[in-house]
């Protein structure tokens, strides 16, 4: 443990030097160059503090959404500014080894100011899109409209509405005021039934009581549903006993149950309209371990005919290819959350890319596989990073046809 803290204490100390030799060539002024010392020995020292919090930490710390804010505001950038000046880096010293670079003033072959500006330039455009995401950015809620296909859905259910939101992670929000507009946002598509995919929470029940009023005030004509995503059963923070954790889990569903929500654990729901029929599947988390696979196809199944219009929440989008789409009872539609987009990439109309695809291939928007499909939410939360960069807050509204 301590080898591993000296070697990245020691990579980080050979970054900054590297840096600090472009700060040299911008400029002289001593209090600038020392202003850029303090602010990095505070940010480090603050970076320490925190980690060895966190190690210490007991149920719902903030340590690591100020451990993350820090690394990806002040550290990521720097990254990034060093890889743009290795490069030229590399020319010039080459040059200068071969007798065509005359500079011996530093250790470094003198770097062009514009190089050094553009470098710098480039770091501080990533840490300024990290904060407007914490300032702002989650807070940008989108309503994405998907059209859905059933080849067997009831008449009654043409046009039905259905909203998904998934992954709220309240404990990551300090006000609940400020997610008010989120909520007119849903109320304002009239939706028939709202259904929601998991991870209320962080880590501990409480952190969802005072937002209780306010998802109290989501409207759906025939109900709100929702499933449990793997940070709902306590499983990330220490617990004095099984029945503590036990309690905890039971209290949150309380406490949604109080915010209107129906819990479906390994269960189902009929939606009738006119005589006619939808079933609304409800199962535990299942995801690929470490994450807990306590989701059952087969009991929220029970007593739901073959042929029937089945639409499944499942918070984890693995349990999709590796259960789901191979059950030998149909289910035409899977709504999961789970990935958030990684709160980070690029999610325009025509290019889509995240660092999350890497683990989750499907990981946002709608996929088709073996006649079944599966949506992914990008979540209403945040967790770790408390922002959104490129990847919104997002609101699915689901039109059946």
């Amino acid at each position: 443990m301590q080898r591993n803290f000296l070697i990245i204490a020691g990579i980080f100390l050979v970054m900054e030097i590297y840096i600090y030799q472009a700060i040299r060539t911008l400029t002289d002024n001593f209090w600038i160059r020392l202003g850029y010392i303090i602010l990095y020995l505070g940010v480090y020292s603050l970076l320490i503090y925190e980690v060895l919090n966190f190690q210490r930490s007991d149920k719902g710390s903030h340590s690591p959404q100020l451990i993350s804010v820090l690394f990806l505001v002040f550290i990521l950038p720097k990254i990034f500014v060093v890889l743009f000046l290795l490069i030229d880096d590399i020319f010039r010293t080459g040059g200068y080894l071969v007798g065509l670079t005359k500079s011996t003033e530093n250790f470094f072959p003198e770097r062009r100011k514009f190089l050094s500006l553009v470098g710098l330039g480039l770091g501080g455009v990533l840490s300024a899109l990290f904060i407007d995401g914490i300032t702002f950015g989650k807070y940008r809620h989108t309503v994405r409209r998907v059209r859905v296909k059933f080849a067997n859905l009831p008449k009654s259910f043409k046009g039905y509405k259905i909203i998904q939101i998934s992954d709220v992670h309240s404990g990551s929000f300090s006000d609940p005021s400020k997610l008010q507009h989120a909520i007119d946002l849903i109320n304002e598509q009239n939706p028939d039934l709202v259904l929601f995919t998991g991870d209320m929470v962080n880590n501990v029940a409480d952190e969802f009581k005072p937002f209780i009023p306010l998802f109290s005030k989501v409207k759906a004509k025939d109900g709100k549903f929702a499933v449990l995503g793997n940070h709902d059963y306590g499983d990330y923070v220490k617990w004095n006993s099984k029945d503590e954790q036990n309690k905890n889990l039971d209290t949150l569903i309380n406490y949604q149950r109080q915010a209107g929500f129906d819990m479906l654990r390994n269960e189902n729901r009929i939606i009738e309209k006119n005589g006619e029929n939808i079933y609304i599947l409800g199962v535990e988390n299942w995801g690929l371990k470490p994450f807990p696979q306590y989701g059952d196809i087969d009991k929220a199944l029970e007593n739901v005919p073959q042929n029937a219009t089945k639409i499944l929440m499942s918070h984890d989008p693995t349990h999709f290819d590796y259960v789901v789409k191979k059950h030998p009872k149909d289910i035409h539609l899977t709504l999961s959350g789970h990935t958030h987009g990684m709160q980070f990439g690029l999610d325009l109309k025509n290019i889509k890319w995240s660092p999350v695809q890497y683990k989750y291939p499907k990981w946002a928007d709608l996929y088709e596989s073996e006649g079944k499909m599966l949506y992914v939410n990008r979540g209403f939360g945040v967790l770790g990073y408390p922002g959104r960069v490129g990847v919104l807050p997002e609101i699915t509204l689901f039109e059946l046809s």
